[in-house]
């Protein structure tokens, strides 16, 4: 796979192009009507430039990146003929199978390992028709955001958009009162993935830091505490992410991926081995610990990060959603193995059960040393890797504002303070578990079910509308709301969990 950067400070079209075009309503004499049908669109024969975000979209403890290539824009086609798929000048297509096996790398990272710290919080039997409930309604957000894609690609006569381009054009095209909201939008997505990915960041220190801490406090004498070794961890970090160029971080992530797997394999021996009977388990607990649950879940299986330059690179874009289809497929296998994960790992080690099933592994066992440094090691090249998204996200807004003889000290600067930014509330806040459902809480119910809601409510809001009884208007306010419910509960619960942490530790003190 080749790694492409764009260049932002190419000109790619005269100046009249450069904001979104606008749709403007014609009156139609023969019809004595005005509609958006009959729309006179303006398009030009390109992707804007701002329109490309970032080079490369990753999902939350995702352990390697999904790059996107950003292609120019095909020709027109004849009004209600185009077809995006046609347009779209894809230097490397990917297959469906090819696609399928990137999705599983989006989907499937360390938030596996959390899986049964969540079923801790909701039950055995809950957890287990919860997280498979949870699993697709974040699938069918998936369809929802493509689907949408596809239809505003066709309807503006754009190739292909990212995640912020299709929420911007999706208001651009809805109510009028959500036009002048249209750059607001984009902000927020772009957003909260920088909080998202640089949450995942935060985590993953915490995650090394006391993994590495369980396995060297085996045999010294002098306990470092977990903060210490946050610091430690955090140090060598601050060189590697002066790398800019993706392609030398490849190597790193080969090794993530060997390391994460053979410890994956083993963890589940350990996992597998003498489990208990199911009656030994709750099967249901109080439902104040549901919110650490569903942000954990959503945190552990949302991919929405990566879903629009998945199905961007494409040699068949259609094949991505419906059904059958890649998404379906793989998303399928991704629901079932964490479910397996999270039933299995609770009911092996019950209320016990750490915030990562590495930690529950048996500390003097050398195995199980090796396991969890092989897995701290896979987590710590991730880091890297999850690193550069919110640094090209940042990067690419503020970069034209700065001298062209300032920039690469500005740049180098830049990923200097969000490592240590990372380090210090990694620091403030070691608390594995309630990190995990924070940002699970806050990014992606946000990003994995409001956010695609209320596109889906812009796009379809005139043509074709939303139906009989207005289902499609009861349908995602029904997802509106159960995104803000997971949202405010599990954000809640989580600050709630760390301040009992910082109040118990000031008590010791």
């Amino acid at each position: 796979m080749s790694f492409h950067k764009s260049d932002s400070r190419t000109p790619l079209a005269p100046a009249e192009y450069t904001k979104i075009p606008t749709v403007v309503t014609v009156y139609d004499s023969e019809k004595k009507n005005a509609s958006r049908n009959n729309a006179s669109i303006s398009q030009p024969k390109f992707i804007r430039s701002d329109m490309a975000d970032v080079p490369v979209q990753q999902a939350a403890g995702s352990t390697l990146p999904l790059v996107l290539t950003r292609k120019k824009g095909g020709d027109d086609g004849e009004d209600g003929t185009y077809n995006p798929f046609e347009h779209r000048k894809v230097e490397h297509p990917t297959s469906d199978l090819e696609t399928f096996v990137h999705l599983l790398k989006g989907s499937l990272g360390s938030g596996i390992l959390a899986m049964p710290m969540a079923f801790s919080n909701a039950g055995l039997w809950f957890g287990l028709v919860a997280t498979l409930l949870v699993g697709t309604l974040c699938t069918y957000c998936v369809h929802i955001l493509v689907k949408c894609a596809h239809i505003l690609c066709r309807r503006r006569k754009i190739p292909m958009m990212g995640f912020a381009d299709v929420a911007e054009q999706a208001f651009l095209d809805g109510p009028p009162g959500l036009n002048r909201w249209s750059r607001f939008i984009r902000f927020m997505v772009n957003t909260f993935l920088v909080i998202d990915l640089l949450g995942c960041c935060c985590i993953y220190l915490v995650f090394v830091a006391t993994n590495v801490q369980q396995v060297v406090n085996q045999y010294t004498a002098n306990e470092i505490s977990v903060r210490l070794w946050i610091v430690i961890v955090s140090t060598p970090l601050i060189f590697m992410c002066l790398v800019r160029n993706l392609k030398f971080l490849t190597p790193f992530s080969m090794i993530a991926n060997i390391l994460m797997f053979v410890g994956i394999v083993i963890t589940f021996v350990y996992m597998f081995s003498d489990l208990p009977a199911p009656a030994e388990r709750d099967g249901i607990v109080s439902a104040t610990h549901w919110p650490i649950f569903f942000g954990t879940v959503i945190f552990a299986l949302e991919g929405i990060g990566v879903v629009m330059s998945l199905e961007n690179d494409m040699k068949n874009p259609n094949h991505f959603i419906g059904c059958p289809s890649v998404l379906n497929f793989g998303m399928g296998l991704v629901i079932g193995l964490y479910t397996l994960v999270g039933f299995f790992g609770y009911l092996k080690y019950g209320p016990e059960t750490e915030a990562s099933i590495t930690l529950n592994l048996p500390l003097e066992d050398k195995l199980a040393q090796s396991v969890k440094l092989m897995i701290a090691i896979a987590i710590f090249f991730t880091f890297t890797l999850q690193f550069y998204v919110p640094v090209s996200i940042l990067w690419k807004g503020i970069e034209n504002k700065i001298s062209a003889a300032r920039q690469n000290m500005c740049e180098y600067g830049l990923r200097v303070a969000l490592v240590l930014l990372c380090c210090g509330i990694a620091v403030a806040l070691p608390n594995l578990g309630p990190f995990i459902s924070l940002i699970g809480a806050v990014c992606l119910s946000t990003l994995g079910m409001i956010v695609p809601s209320v596109i889906e409510l812009a796009v379809y809001y005139e043509d074709p509308g939303y139906g009989r009884f207005k289902w499609r208007l009861w349908k995602n306010s029904g997802l509106i709301i159960f995104g803000i419910v997971g949202f405010i509960t599990g954000t809640y619960v989580s600050i709630t969990e760390f301040q009992a942490e910082f109040k118990d530790g000031h008590d010791e003190m």
